[in-house]
């Protein structure tokens, strides 16, 4: 459905829970064609998640992304495998498994304890991931306990669960943004961070894509909550996946489809939507 040329390059951002993973499952198989495809084709698939990297890691792996880059924790971290890496911006980057790693928010420490001191301020009730046991953790998401533990390691952006009024919220909301922090609605859990989300991960990465390839690619982006809104506006194509948070998702792109499933196979319609006619199969030249 779009006016693209296939000559021109192409990236694929894209959220996990919910969207290229199943919500309950977290199985990607129904996306697995796509996967293909896309690496055929040399389009790089760059996780946009709540994620840590800490989960991400081993996750890469088994997904066939350990080569691109990826944006975790609501884009609080941002990862750069070598051949994403510049030669003078990255000289002093923090490498870890090859990966230069960027951290643009604040530090997880600090944002911790301003979330106990608006907690006591305000008087209001909210359970952070820090504090959380590694069993509710476990209930609360679905997560194995090896994830689960994974899912603690947090470097700047801290979920939590809301156990307050919606007015208490609205109150606790603002108190965050005056203190330079902002609060973020995702499919499990809230998340408090710095002054930054998923879309400025995803305008970063394409400005280093840029400036490393010399042309601007055209980006589709997938995603089914409401955290995702700054991914899906950042992108050229945007594709909304259904959800089973049961929050309303409105964009502002002009250029959205709505897929009728949920999860992965929803993933691997919102491809067909926007670039089944555009990109070849692997089997087209053989």
């Amino acid at each position: 459905m779009s006016s693209a040329t296939p000559s021109l390059p192409r990236l694929v951002f894209t959220d996990l829970d919910g969207t290229l993973l199943d919500h309950d499952s977290y199985e990607w198989q129904p996306a697995v064609p796509w996967l293909e495809r896309l690496r055929h084709a040399g389009v790089a698939v760059i996780p946009v998640t709540s994620k840590t990297r800490a989960e991400l890691m081993p996750l890469r792996r088994e997904l066939g992304l350990k080569d691109t880059p990826f944006i975790a924790e609501n884009g609080a971290v941002i990862g750069l495998p070598p051949a994403w890496q510049h030669a003078r911006l990255d000289r002093d980057p923090n490498f870890v498994d090859g990966l230069a790693i960027k951290t643009p928010g604040i530090d997880i420490s600090f944002l911790r304890t301003r979330l106990g001191v608006m907690r006591e301020r305000l008087g209001v009730r909210f359970r952070s991931m820090g504090e959380l046991s590694i069993d509710e953790i476990m209930s609360l998401t679905g997560l194995s306990e090896p994830q689960a533990r994974l899912a603690r390691v947090r470097e700047g952006c801290e979920p939590l669960i809301w156990d307050d009024t919606e007015m208490a919220l609205v109150d606790f909301r603002q108190a965050l943004e005056a203190d330079g922090l902002c609060l973020l609605r995702g499919g499990r859990f809230w998340h408090a961070m710095g002054q930054l989300d998923k879309g400025d991960g995803v305008r970063w990465l394409v400005e280093r894509y840029e400036a490393l390839r010399g042309r601007r690619p055209l980006t589709l982006g997938l995603g089914d909550g409401p955290n995702d809104v700054p991914l899906l506006e950042a992108v050229d194509r945007a594709v909304l996946i259904p959800g089973h948070h049961g929050h309303t998702v409105n964009l502002g792109n002009a250029h959205q489809y709505h897929a009728r499933q949920p999860g992965p196979t929803g993933w691997a319609e919102g491809l067909d939507y926007w670039w089944g006619d555009e990109l070849p199969t692997p089997f087209d030249e053989q």
